[in-house]
């Protein structure tokens, strides 16, 4: 009788253990919420080059409020801006309003998710930005082109005050256009 007892005993210390486990596995599992645009931004190395921008030119704190989309270009982006057209990128980098102009070109007061982009790009549709200007949009070969010549190369990339659409060229507001 005692090591029927012992073994019931047993049996219940591992069935308790087993709902105890199992019960501690159904917890939801945590997930920290992505950080602003400007943290998501400074997180990623390809994007070393628009952060330190967005510090210069004193825009982080803006660029960390509201509900925004920003077309986020990469490291090589501006290495092919300085390599293609040295004088914007000469002005872009040395002349802070030059430089907020162009990066908040690159900024929309909206958030714009890709389903929403891609309609509007099927319908050659364009997108106002904080910089006043409009940005063209066109789906070439199912990606979304910027003004013919930026390719979102990845799209909604989340951030907690909008969304970023990362893009393989910079994006030059039509009035400053070096010619």
């Amino acid at each position: 009788m005692i090591k029927f007892k012992l073994a019931i005993a047993a049996v219940a210390v591992v069935a308790a253990a087993g709902v105890v486990a199992v019960a501690g596995s159904a917890a939801p599992a945590r997930t920290s919420a992505p950080g602003t645009i400007v943290q998501v931004a400074a997180s990623n190395p390809q994007f070393s080059t628009l952060v330190s921008l967005v510090k210069k030119a004193g825009l982080a704190g803006a660029l960390s409020k509201g509900s925004l989309t920003v077309f986020a270009p990469t490291n090589a982006a501006f290495a092919y801006l300085k390599a293609h057209d040295p004088a914007t990128y000469k002005a872009a980098t040395t002349n802070v309003s030059v430089l907020k102009k162009v990066l908040t070109y690159h900024v929309v007061g909206k958030k714009i998710p890709a389903s929403t982009a891609i309609a509007a790009a099927k319908a050659s549709g364009k997108v106002t930005t904080l910089e006043g200007e409009q940005i063209a949009l066109a789906l070439v070969g199912g990606k979304i082109k910027l003004n013919g010549s930026a390719t979102v190369v990845k799209a909604d990339v989340p951030a907690s005050n909008g969304v970023i659409h990362v893009i393989n060229r910079v994006l030059v507001p039509p009035s400053l256009a070096m010619k």
